[in-house]
């Protein structure tokens, strides 16, 4: 168990949070939320110990192992793959090495061998024969295959090191497990592994995650980081969220009320103070004045983006064929000989196993990248825009904010700029910040910025949700549900992608998988699970 006592955090006069007290027990699964900046992420810092509160302890039962998913990918780069992961068990680990190192001895003593001995039992104890076995389970589970298993860490590309530190944080049954993010990187199926994982898991568990669906499959509390206090709320994130709207709207509802009687009263004050005939009601509705107590409502931390997508034009019947394309990275050809035709109005999302290959291939239709073979035909009535999953060749000029969107946008006059950009929360000062120095989701909102202002009848979008908080998931969630036009996108959260969806487009080493579906029937249709099947094997 961990308990939080009267915690507090401070940075200069900026307030994160203040006397927090909460208590994370045994068998349950805590998602952290809140808006970028809250302090999620430096909540779990001070839960870990990495970082010292203001004021405050954090105190953990005794004897109780803490398991933290590493954020640093280049910690472990000079060790094995294998060895990574069991070093998230750190006194199994360090007694192997103590044990390998005493048998290595040449002059082995008998102070040694009672030494060996005492490491042996302890070893065994720890059920230590079963970590190598463990840890490869485990790493299959994630996806990273068995050929790497031996590997060093810095030969492996980044996706599968993400998997590794995963697999280390999960290793050795943990009594406390703290996952900052874990889903990032992931593809849909280990997620899914993921989910079930923790789902089944007995001890604790305390997470921060973007991803909507995950949080409702696997939490059972939520911790809500707002208004400078941390709140506990037992259900999922879905249950959260729609009670959270629920007595948001009645607390708005009721202030909304005294507010109207407030303004009545001032109105009569006004008008008949003056008036001596009316003078002791003017006094009287001062009385009733005093007496009411607009109950205040605090601003939320959380701030919701206008995002809202139309088209210059509608396209015509003709939108695009792909025939026979094919595509190569390096040695690898990762794309094979795809053909398809998109109708108007369909909402593809295009999902895989290797991203890179979904990546690619959203790139060759932006016309970023160029086919081995094949053609791409688009309908002469098309207008294109594509927010690629790596942005950062749009941010490479030193121009405020207000110079950036200018370059995309037919209306160049401040004022119409400066409106557009307080709608994606950029308000005030921040629209003369430096595009160069923008956090990650700050770029994603200047690309959707773009991407609006471009009023294209066919998106293309690479993983537009990544580095978004939730609210702003939410609000493009909203915005593309509503787009009228047609669009092909690919993306992890599960809710974003099902939701959006009416046409799944799978890219595998033996073709496409090509149905007319949402997402969760995708998954669950039991013929299409066993031709993905053949198609893997």
């Amino acid at each position: 168990m961990i308990t939080v006592n009267n915690l507090s955090l401070q940075f200069g006069k900026r307030i994160l949070f203040d006397e927090v007290n909460i208590k994370f027990t045994k068998g349950n699964c805590y998602g952290v939320i809140g808006a970028n900046g809250a302090g999620k992420s430096t909540f779990l810092k001070i839960i870990s110990g990495d970082i010292d509160p203001t004021t405050g302890s954090i105190d953990i039962t005794p004897g109780e192992r803490m398991s933290v998913l590493k954020q640093n990918h280049f910690e472990f780069d000079e060790y094995s793959v294998l060895e990574t992961v069991i070093m998230g068990n750190k006194h199994l680990y360090d007694i192997m090495k103590e044990k390998d190192a005493i048998y290595l001895k040449e002059d082995f003593t008998d102070e040694d061998g009672l030494r060996a001995g005492e490491l042996e039992a302890e070893f065994a104890e720890m059920d230590g024969w079963n970590a190598e076995s463990d840890a490869a389970e485990l790493l299959s589970n994630l996806g990273v295959k068995e050929d790497l298993h031996y590997s060093q860490m810095k030969d492996l590309q980044g996706s599968d090191k993400i998997k590794v530190l995963l697999a280390q944080a999960l290793f050795g049954n943990p009594d406390i497990l703290v996952l900052d993010e874990p889903t990032n990187d992931l593809d849909i199926h280990t997620i899914s592994w993921l989910e079930n994982f923790l789902a089944d898991f007995k001890n604790t568990v305390i997470v921060v995650s973007h991803d909507r669906h995950f949080l409702d499959m696997v939490c059972t509390h939520v911790v809500d980081i707002d208004f400078k206090k941390i709140s506990l709320f037992t259900g999922n994130y879905t249950f959260w969220y729609e009670t959270s709207q629920i007595l948001l709207k009645q607390k708005a509802d009721k202030n909304k009320k005294a507010e109207a009687k407030r303004a009545e009263l001032l109105d009569f004050i006004a008008r008949f103070s003056a008036n001596a005939s009316k003078s002791k009601q003017a006094t009287s509705r001062k009385k009733a004045l005093e007496k009411i107590n607009l109950e205040d409502m605090q601003a939320s931390s959380r701030r919701y983006p206008g995002i809202f997508f139309k088209q210059q034009r509608d396209a015509g019947n003709q939108i695009l064929e792909v025939r026979n394309l094919s595509f190569s990275y390096g040695d690898d050809n990762i794309i094979n000989n795809i053909s398809f035709t998109v109708n108007r109005g369909d909402k593809i999302a295009l999902v895989g196993k290797d991203h890179l290959a979904v990546s690619k291939f959203l790139a060759i239709l932006a016309g970023e990248e160029k086919p081995i073979s094949g053609e791409i035909e688009w309908g002469v009535t098309i207008t294109k825009s594509y927010i690629p999953n790596d942005n950062s060749k749009f941010f490479k000029d030193t121009i405020n904010l207000i110079d950036w969107l200018r370059q995309f946008s037919s209306e160049k006059d401040e004022t119409f700029i400066r409106g557009f950009l307080g709608r994606m929360l950029f308000s005030g000062e921040e629209t003369l910040k430096m595009c160069t120095v923008l956090s990650g989701g700050e770029k994603v909102r200047c690309m959707l910025s773009k991407t609006m202002l471009e009023e294209a009848n066919f998106l293309v979008l690479d993983e537009p949700t990544n580095h978004l908080d939730l609210e702003s998931i939410t609000a493009l969630n909203n915005g593309l549900v509503d787009y009228q036009g047609t669009m092909i996108f690919t993306s992890h959260d599960h809710t974003f992608t099902h939701t959006i969806a009416n046409r799944i487009i799978e890219l595998t080493p033996k073709g496409i998988l090509d149905k007319l579906m949402t997402y969760d029937e995708y998954l669950e249709d039991d013929r299409v699970k066993a031709q993905r099947e053949e198609y893997y094997s």
